[in-house]
């Protein structure tokens, strides 16, 4: 019976290549879909993880999630430092991260912070140690990985935030370099590079005082309050005579050199509650001032897989009925085939064959033909996945692996499986209502 099929499908390679193209192409499409919606979705949500709020510049509150929480957007700018310190000492606030953006090392993205941010996202350092000094970076598992970096390696960032943003152009003045490689954690930080905030300062030649929890750095550097403009002027023109050649470099930077009176600045705030009353409080204070926004992740990340559900939605309609398309195909093929067959199969049936023998046959041809559309369009799908990520920096950075297998997809295929049988079904009954001895006097 196998045998047989296969013969019959040898003699008409095009007309089974054409019908399990369809099927495969109509499963591509669905295991496309279900392959971006369920890991999109559950990246969103284990980045978010933790993080109630995010605090930035006024703008779009999505572009703010975007960029702060899962980092495939621009930031919508900056805000005063003293905000960290606000936000920290608020009783309804039980952590306050800073991030400080604006640099990228080949397309990963540089990002300031402090020692709260990998206990917020649960990452653990599997090799060397955190960063504790200016300069000194952490490598997310998946940026160790593609760049090959070691501890104890330096190398120089770039502007921006993207790879060639800039034109390359990079902060030759304040090398990075490498003390520790983080765990895979499966989270956005697999894909970045983690340093401190004063080193974000430092390579954008930002003057600023090592402990980033006061404002007033003239207290900490043991002046009068009243004496601290002169103070850090004077400060500001003897490190302007010492760091000339520094100050050299920093002319081309976005910050440009080393400014008297700059105050340093930070990117965004990532904040998790202690209480519910501070979910219903903070929004609304921080939003009410004239240069900050307040934006919750798992609000926009909604919002944004909404926009997105009706278009996948569509796409996946689209793709069911591609499927039925090539269901029918396929019955139209073996319909004609099984009658093109009828004196073949009638002398089978005089042979010695079973009904049923010839029944199997023409279902197995049917499966048979599904079968292989259905598995090439999964593998399809995967080698286009795989194809997605690498050609597109979004999809990249949304970690969307073509090495993942979901069980959805076995639904996809038994379902594939069935239109198979189903279109071969009706041309397999047809045999039990041919009379053997008026189609062997027919084709004799």
């Amino acid at each position: 019976m196998i045998r047989l099929a296969l013969a019959y499908m040898r003699d008409r390679p095009l007309t089974v290549a054409l019908n399990a193209l369809l099927l495969g192409i109509a499963v591509a499409t669905l295991v496309m879909l279900l392959q971006f919606a369920q890991q999109a979705g559950e990246r969103f949500e284990r980045d978010a993880r933790g993080i109630d709020l995010v605090v930035g510049a006024k703008g779009s509150p999505l572009q703010l999630v975007l960029s702060s929480v899962y980092h495939i957007d621009v930031p919508t700018g900056n805000i005063p430092l003293g905000e960290l310190e606000r936000l920290r000492t608020d009783p309804g606030v039980a952590r306050v991260v800073p991030l400080a953006l604006g640099d990228n090392f080949e397309g990963f993205r540089i990002v300031g912070s402090d020692d709260q941010l990998l206990p917020l996202y649960g990452a653990n350092v599997a090799q060397g140690r955190s960063f504790a000094k200016p300069s000194e970076v952490v490598l997310g598992a998946e940026v160790a990985r593609r760049t090959g970096a070691t501890l104890g390696q330096k190398f120089i960032g770039s502007h921006g935030l993207e790879t060639g943003e800039e034109d390359g152009q990079g902060h030759d003045h304040a090398p990075f370099e490498t003390v520790g490689i983080l765990a895979p954690s499966g989270t956005v930080l697999d894909r970045l590079i983690l340093t401190s905030v004063e080193s974000v300062w430092d390579v954008h030649g930002i003057a600023h005082d090592h402990d980033e929890g006061h404002d007033d750095h003239a207290d900490d550097a043991g002046h009068q309050p009243e004496a601290d403009h002169a103070d850090h002027a004077d400060h500001s023109e003897h490190e302007g005579e010492e760091h000339h050649d520094d100050a050299a470099h920093h002319d081309d930077d976005e910050a440009g050199p080393v400014t008297p009176g700059m105050e340093p600045e930070i990117t965004a705030l990532l904040v998790r509650y202690r209480n519910a009353s501070a979910a219903l409080r903070l929004p609304t204070q921080i939003n009410r001032q004239s240069a900050l926004q307040a934006a919750a992740p798992a609000a926009e990340a909604a919002r944004l897989l909404g926009l997105f559900g009706s278009i996948i939605e569509g796409a996946r309609l689209f793709g069911w009925l591609l499927a039925i398309s090539a269901g029918l195909s396929l019955f139209v093929a073996l319909w004609s085939a099984t009658r093109a067959r009828e004196g073949d199969l009638a002398l089978l049936r005089v042979m010695g064959a079973s009904p049923a023998m010839v029944f199997g046959t023409i279902l197995f041809e049917g499966l048979l033909i599904a079968a292989l559309g259905a598995l090439g369009g999964i593998a399809a799908a995967h080698a286009l996945i795989a194809l997605a990520a690498a050609s597109f920096p979004t999809l990249g950075e949304l970690g969307l692996s073509a090495l993942r297998f979901l069980p959805g997809e076995g639904v996809i295929l038994l379902a594939a499986l069935v239109i198979g049988l189903v279109a071969a079904l009706i041309p397999a009954i047809r045999i039990f209502r041919v009379d053997l001895a008026t189609t062997l006097a027919r084709y004799s």
